[in-house]
């Protein structure tokens, strides 16, 4: 598999959501994570984002699903771009209030960077957080 076909296979691990077993073979050993996001501002690891993922689409919004509207490749910096809409229901516990039942549809972005064996090294979710939690009834 090329870079691009393994940072793909990460992404849907990820958002399908599969929680670190299912990501951490695509993932590089101490590979970090960073986003500017309010949720997940004390996450630093990709492993500690793919299990934040698998809670939350396991238990706060089962019945989630992400649709993937584009994707590219830069061979130069070796960094793989996914721009993806999250639709979600807040029915299943946790979260900062009990389940509102209310829905949300929220734009993001993932960047991926690679490292030279072909394994994700480093990825930033760039994601409008206040704008979901509003619409989930968070705030």
């Amino acid at each position: 598999m090329n870079s691009f076909e393994v940072a793909s296979k990460f992404f849907e691990a990820c958002e399908t959501p599969l929680g670190w077993e299912g990501c951490k073979e695509y993932v590089a050993e101490g590979a970090t994570f960073s986003a500017q996001s309010e949720p997940l501002v004390d996450i630093d690891t990709v492993q500690g984002y793919c299990d934040w993922m698998h809670g939350f689409g396991t238990v706060i919004s089962p019945e989630g699903s992400y649709e993937l509207h584009a994707s590219s490749y830069d061979e130069t910096t070796r960094t793989a771009l996914f721009y993806a809409t999250y639709h979600g229901k807040h029915t299943g516990d946790g979260g900062p209030v009990p389940p509102t039942g209310k829905s949300t549809a929220s734009h993001y972005v993932y960047a991926v960077q690679m490292n030279e064996q072909g394994k994700v090294e480093h990825m930033v979710k760039i994601w409008n957080a206040p704008w979901a939690m509003k619409e989930l009834g968070w705030m």
